[in-house]
């Protein structure tokens, strides 16, 4: 068995082209979504995560906490916090359920739709990006990052 096998065989602990090129990339583009979301907080006075949730909320009208955490997949504490924070700055409102008191609708207010479509951001990348890429590649792109995502749940 040749060297690389064996390093496969006992988990990869070599670094092939391949894997330290997909880790260049991944890094990259965490580093520029991070770049983007903060120029988003100067200039919007809101963060990528923070629109990301406007926009799922102003898509799904009386979306609750929970659900919203899940659509970001994100812990609900942090989902908590946001949403008080974007309450604060009036961009949302939250209503009570009908008959369950501790559950909350939330809703758009006229100020977080206006911000929902001020640019730029990372969402107008994503559309410019996806709007020069053929649909197979795009499926594809989208499926290996879901594998890869499925992936660092295991770790």
């Amino acid at each position: 068995m040749n060297g690389r096998r064996r390093a496969a065989k006992r988990g990869g602990h070599r670094l092939d082209a391949a894997t330290l090129g997909f880790l260049q990339v991944i890094w990259r583009l965490e580093h520029a979504v991070e770049r983007a979301s903060k120029r988003m907080e100067d200039t919007l006075g809101i963060s990528g995560p923070q629109r990301f949730a406007l926009r799922l909320i102003g898509h799904t009208p009386g979306v609750g906490a929970g659900e919203l955490a899940g659509s970001m997949h994100l812990h609900p504490s942090t989902v908590t916090g946001m949403i008080q924070r974007l309450e604060g700055r009036g961009y949302i409102r939250r209503l009570a359920h009908p008959t369950d008191r501790r559950r909350m609708h939330l809703h758009l207010t006229p100020a977080g739709a206006r911000v929902t479509h001020a640019r730029p951001t990372i969402e107008h990348a994503v559309r410019a990006t996806l709007a020069r890429c053929p649909l197979a590649k795009q499926r594809a792109a989208a499926e290996l990052l879901e594998r890869f995502s499925r992936e660092l749940m295991k770790l």
